[in-house]
């Protein structure tokens, strides 16, 4: 299959394709999103052929507008209502129970479905032209880092699906917070993301946290947290919260000969950098959305180095920084 490169002027002919049962990746706030027609059934499958996904990894729809998502949802409870007033449009996923035509495979055989609305104008645009929800998973081979950019598309999917929508590189950088709000009493995140647990807070008072995100054994209810997910080729090593620390390791590594990336903050670089390594920067230590926004880029970037192996700082799981580390962990392959 030949692949198609759109600006983003070019709308109508990506909802053409959208529209006769091809897939068609395109930009959010969060990252690229593989687009198909949610309510089609073969075209949904072209995604998880497209990327090699797991067919039990179910998909989330993405809607322009609260009324097109009221068509695909039993109902909307009150709590619901209070996300949406204050996080929509935006990288906030809801899980609500489902109905209407959805094909049965974006839902992974469940009777519940994870919904949003981006906030990217693209996005929104492409979604109000097709005239119905999109189911799209983020545009990148199963496993790899997640896609910031439409050549990471590109070099992910080139001639497996039909077209890409250059909108230019992504804002959030990670894929959107999912809240199970399925038993309106108790919300609950499956997954962090780009609305964190401290903001919801401050709208719904207390918010759970599913058992699986501290508990490896238990069963993750969310895309993007049954499988090993977002690794480049090269072995990702999580760095010991000390800078002391890490320094000791990476001196090691380097004395054994090692060929060392090092993706850190321009703190932790101010000590670290040397011209044996080849560094990358997460920017500034105290702006962890910094680092959330650079994470999967810069995991494709060295991806690209001679070396072997990927050292990355940790950040502290508050805020953005429960996401970050949540992907980081995901990636990793050794924890420091």
């Amino acid at each position: 299959m030949q692949t198609a490169f759109l600006d983003s002027s070019n709308i109508d002919k990506a909802a053409e394709y959208l529209k006769s049962g091809e897939v068609v990746a395109f930009p959010t706030e969060t990252v690229y999103g593989l687009g198909a027609d949610a309510t089609n059934e073969e075209a949904v499958r072209k995604i998880f052929e497209a990327k090699g996904r797991p067919s039990d990894n179910p998909l989330i729809i993405h809607v322009a507008s609260v009324k097109q998502m009221e068509r695909y949802v039993e109902s909307v409870p009150d709590v619901a209502r209070k996300v949406i007033s204050h996080f929509w449009p935006g990288p906030c996923t809801l899980v609500l129970n489902k109905k209407g035509p959805i094909a049965s495979s974006v839902t992974g055989g469940m009777e519940t479905i994870g919904v949003r609305m981006p906030s990217h104008p693209v996005a929104l645009a492409l979604i109000d032209k097709v005239g119905v929800p999109l189911a799209a998973p983020s545009a990148n081979s199963s496993g790899k880092p997640s896609p910031t950019t439409a050549l990471h598309v590109k070099r992910d999917l080139e001639g497996k699906i039909k077209a890409i929508v250059d909108g230019g590189a992504t804002g959030v950088g990670l894929e959107s917070t999912v809240l199970d709000l399925t038993d309106p009493q108790k919300p609950t995140i499956l997954r962090p993301g780009g609305v964190t647990r401290e903001e919801l807070e401050a709208v719904l008072g207390h918010v759970w946290l599913d058992a699986h995100l501290s508990d490896d054994s238990a069963a993750p209810k969310s895309p993007g947290m049954k499988y090993k997910h977002y690794s480049p080729e090269k072995p990702v090593w999580v760095l010991p919260e000390s800078l002391a620390e890490a320094k000791e390791i990476l001196d090691q590594l380097e004395v054994e000969g090692e060929n060392v990336g090092l993706l850190a903050s321009e703190d932790w670089l101010k000590h670290l950098k040397t011209d044996r390594r080849k560094n990358c920067s997460l920017g500034d230590k105290n702006r962890p959305q910094q680092a959330a926004a650079r994470l999967f880029s810069a995991l494709r970037e060295l991806d690209d180095e001679d070396i072997s192996v990927i050292l990355v700082e940790p950040y502290q799981k508050t805020g953005i920084g429960t996401a970050y580390m949540n992907r980081l962990e995901k990636a990793a392959s050794r924890i420091l």
